[in-house]
């Protein structure tokens, strides 16, 4: 069994993009990057981060 984590907290995934957890929350709250609930706990896919980070060179041109 490997150690794979598929979703993350708000806090771990604003780690992973290197950002503060203000701002990540803003993210997902403008829709840039998609969540879930789980229950009362927001999570974030792996997927999710991936796609927000591909589509970062676009929206800067």
């Amino acid at each position: 069994m490997t150690d794979l984590q598929i979703l993350m907290t708000v806090e771990e995934a604003a780690n992973t993009l290197r950002i503060g957890r203000t701002r990540m929350f803003a993210l997902i709250a403008s829709g840039d990057i998609k969540s879930v609930l789980i229950g009362r706990s927001r999570r974030i896919s792996i997927d999710a981060l991936h796609e927000y980070a591909r589509r970062l060179p676009q929206d800067a041109a």
